[in-house]
């Protein structure tokens, strides 16, 4: 049997150069699922992402998943992508599998977690809205960490330090006075040992109507427990905000922050991969 893709209507493209088609997975001609393809919004032209891969129950464990994805990624080569990227939901077992299977890299993934009641910081640990001054210092590396956390895992130089620089702006387009944005100092016993960004959002039903952008611990302070007191500041900041949910981003191999998140009652959403197109 042949398995190819079949193109369901005309490219899409952009002024910026961005590309998108959707096809239908085709054994023999005949339709048994879909893909959707489009050059990726924030890396650019270059990087190719993979928005959706279904294949009918009925034609399913029969391998149409795995030749498909392999005709997708040859698509991608051909508008010129060095590099593809997907996410997974958490609870798509299968397909996570199958990525691993294909040679994609996790990178980074999405968690979440009910919030229910304020919890209680340790004695001796309070926050206090961020100064100026501890913006400033803070603003200075936070591009810088973030574009060397993308850089590490798979993304060109240019292309972290861009990204970096994108996302920041649009986080915080009035810097520390955005809307929407708390950023605190976690003192304990009265010194700054941490700090933290929280991000107030409404995703509609069932989506975090918080997120975690940013928890530090001052190198001299760790090891003593202030990533937890950060957040459980977070969470109750939340709270008090109205949000009933809160969600972060863990980069994978952070085992230490995985590991709090985890007792902490976190759990995973999306697991976002990416795999060079040689």
């Amino acid at each position: 049997m042949t398995t190819t893709l079949r193109p369901t209507a005309p490219e899409r493209r952009t002024d910026d150069g961005g590309r998108s088609r959707t096809y239908q997975i085709c054994v023999n001609s005949r339709p048994v699922g879909t893909v959707e393809l489009a050059t990726d919004a924030a890396f650019g032209p270059t990087v190719g992402r993979v928005l959706r891969l279904t294949v009918d129950e009925r034609e399913r464990r029969r391998g149409r998943g795995t030749v498909a994805a392999l005709a997708a990624e040859e698509v991608l080569r051909g508008w010129g992508c060095a590099r593809v990227e997907i996410a997974v939901d958490a609870h798509a077992t299968v397909a996570l599998g199958l990525a691993h299977a294909l040679g994609y890299t996790e990178r980074n993934r999405h968690l979440a977690k009910t919030l229910t009641t304020v919890p209680r910081l340790p004695e001796g640990t309070e926050g206090r809205p961020m100064t100026e001054a501890e913006f400033a210092a803070w603003e200075s590396g936070a591009r810088r960490g973030y574009a060397q956390d993308l850089a590490d895992r798979g993304v060109p130089a240019g292309q972290a330090r861009a990204k970096a620089e994108a996302d920041h702006r649009h986080a915080l387009p009035d810097g520390q006075t955005s809307p929407g944005v708390i950023f605190s100092t976690l003192l304990h016993r009265g010194s700054p040992v941490g700090i933290l960004w929280l991000v107030l959002r409404d995703r509609g039903p069932g989506r975090p109507g918080a997120h975690v952008y940013d928890i530090e611990v001052a190198e001299a302070h760790r090891r003593r427990g202030h990533g937890r007191s950060l957040m459980l500041l977070a969470e109750a900041q939340a709270l008090a905000a109205g949000a009933d949910r809160l969600g972060l981003n863990v980069f994978a191999g952070n085992t230490p922050a995985l590991r709090l998140y985890t007792s902490l009652g976190y759990e995973p959403q999306s697991h976002h991969l990416y795999k060079p197109l040689l």
